[in-house]
C-alpha cells in the first residue's frame, strides 16, 4: 500500500516547507519539496492534498499508566485503564506503560495485555519492568529476562525515589538495577533506561547522583520524572541536567497542585531551556491515567484526579502560543527527544525510513485534523 501526502508544511521535527510525503506500509519512503513534483514509484498510489497544513511528528510519551493507577485512598479511589479511543485521538502514536504505587494488584502481565491491546489498535507500545517499589516485579522473575526477552519491555520503571510511597533505594540497589537494566538492553538492541518517579523529599535526585557516582552508570541511564513538582526539585533537575542528565516534565496536572507550586510543563520547558539546558535533555510525558493524589499535612490521602494523555498535546501547544518557543524546539521536546531517550531509532522524526507516524494539524486552531500511526490513518477530526 502506497500513500503520498502532498503539500505538508512539513516539521520534521526541522521546517522542512512545502514538501510531498510518500508512505510505503508501515514507513516513510520518500520527502520530497513540493516544488520537485511528487515521487515516482512506478506503483499504484492513494493521493491525499494536505493543502499547505502543518505535519509533525506522531507524539512519544515516555509515561502512560495503561492499565490505571491510583489507589492510594483505598479501592474506591483506583483509576481507569486507558481507553483506546483516547489513545488514537491524543496524538501520542508511541506510549510507554508503566505500573505505579500499586504492583499487587495489577502486575506487570496486566501491563503487556493492555500494551498488546492498545497495539491492535493501531499504535506503538512498550513497557517498563517493576513499579515504584524495590524489589521489581518482573514476569518473567528478573528484570534484565523481562528487558531480554519480551519485545516490548525496554526497561525498568517506575522506580519511586524521595517519595514516601517507594522503597527507599539505596544508592547500591539503584546502580545494581541499572547495570542489569543497562546490560540487557545492549544485548536486546534496547535502551535499558531506569524511569524514575521522583517525590518532593529534600533528597530530590541525590540518589540517582549517588548510584552514579558510585558505579559505572552514567547519569542518562536514568530518566526522572515530575522534575516540574516544586520548585525546588526544579532547580535540581536543571543541575542534573547540566551535569549530564536527562529530566522529565509531567504535562497533567490541577489548579490545586499548580496553586501548591508545581511548575506548570511549558513554563518549566521554556525557563529550562533560558537556563540554557541542553534542550536534547529536556523531555515530556502525560502521566495519563495515573492519579494526581492530593496528602494532607500528615501525608493522608484527600482525594485524586486522573491524569489525561491529551495534555501532552496541548503543552506542546503551550510552549509554542504562551511560551514563545519555536515549534521546531518544541516538537524535540514532546517527541525527538523521548523517542532518543527510548532508544526508538524509528520515532521521533519524518525521515525516509523511519515509521510513518505523524500529526495533521489544524489550520484555525490548535487542534489535530488527523493522526497517522505505523502508515495508517487511525483518527480524524470530527
Amino acid at each position: 500500500m502506497l500513500t503520498l501526502l502532498k503539500n505538508a508544511r512539513l516539521y520534521a521535527p526541522r521546517a522542512m516547507g512545502l514538501c510531498h510525503l510518500l508512505i510505503a506500509d508501515r514507513r516513510i519512503a520518500a520527502v520530497v519539496a513540493a516544488d520537485e513534483g511528487a515521487p515516482a514509484s512506478g506503483m499504484a498510489v492513494e493521493e491525499i492534498d494536505l493543502e499547505g497544513r502543518r505535519v509533525i511528528p506522531g507524539l512519544v510519551d515516555p509515561l502512560v499508566h495503561f492499565i490505571g493507577g491510583g489507589g492510594e485512598g483505598g479501592f474506591g479511589t483506583r483509576t481507569a485503564e486507558l481507553t483506546l479511543a483516547d489513545a488514537l485521538a491524543s496524538g501520542v502514536t508511541t506510549l510507554v506503560g508503566a505500573l505505579g504505587t500499586d504492583a499487587l494488584t495489577r502486575t506487570p502481565a496486566n501491563l503487556l495485555g493492555k500494551a498488546r491491546e492498545l497495539a491492535a489498535g493501531g499504535l506503538t507500545t512498550y513497557c517498563y519492568t517493576g513499579s515504584y517499589q524495590l524489589p521489581p516485579v518482573t514476569l518473567t522473575g528478573s528484570v534484565g529476562s523481562d528487558i531480554l526477552y519480551i519485545p516490548e519491555f525496554i526497561g525498568l520503571g517506575e522506580v519511586a525515589i524521595s517519595d514516601h510511597r517507594g522503597s527507599q533505594p539505596s544508592a547500591f540497589e539503584l546502580a545494581r538495577l541499572a547495570s542489569e537494566a543497562r546490560t540487557a538492553g545492549m544485548l536486546a538492541g534496547k535502551s535499558g533506561i531506569v524511569f524514575i518517579h521522583t517525590g518532593d523529599a529534600p533528597s530530590h535526585l541525590e540518589p540517582l547522583r549517588a548510584a552514579s557516582r558510585d558505579s559505572a552508570i552514567p547519569l542518562a541511564q536514568f530518566l526522572p520524572t515530575h522534575i516540574n513538582r516544586t520548585a525546588e526539585l526544579f532547580e535540581d533537575g536543571l543541575r542534573f541536567a547540566r551535569e549530564g542528565g536527562r529530566i522529565d516534565f509531567t504535562t497533567s496536572t490541577t489548579a490545586e497542585l499548580l496553586a501548591g507550586g508545581e511548575i506548570a510543563a511549558a513554563e518549566a520547558v521554556a525557563r529550562a531551556l533560558h537556563a540554557r539546558v541542553e534542550p536534547s535533555r529536556i523531555t515530556l510525558s502525560s502521566d495519563a491515567n495515573a492519579s494526581l493524589p492530593r496528602f494532607d499535612a500528615e501525608r493522608r490521602f484527600i482525594g485524586l484526579e486522573p491524569g489525561r494523555l491529551a495534555s501532552l498535546f496541548e503543552v506542546l501547544g503551550e510552549c509554542v502560543d504562551e511560551q514563545g518557543i519555536a515549534l521546531e524546539q518544541a516538537i524535540g521536546v514532546a517527541s525527538t527527544h523521548a523517542a532518543d531517550a527510548l532508544g526508538l531509532a524509528a520515532k521521533g522524526r519524518l525521515e525516509p525510513g523511519r515509521d510513518a507516524d505523524l500529526l495533521v494539524l489544524a489550520e484555525d486552531a490548535w487542534a489535530i485534523d488527523e493522526v497517522w500511526s505505523l502508515g495508517r490513518r487511525v483518527h480524524r477530526r470530527d
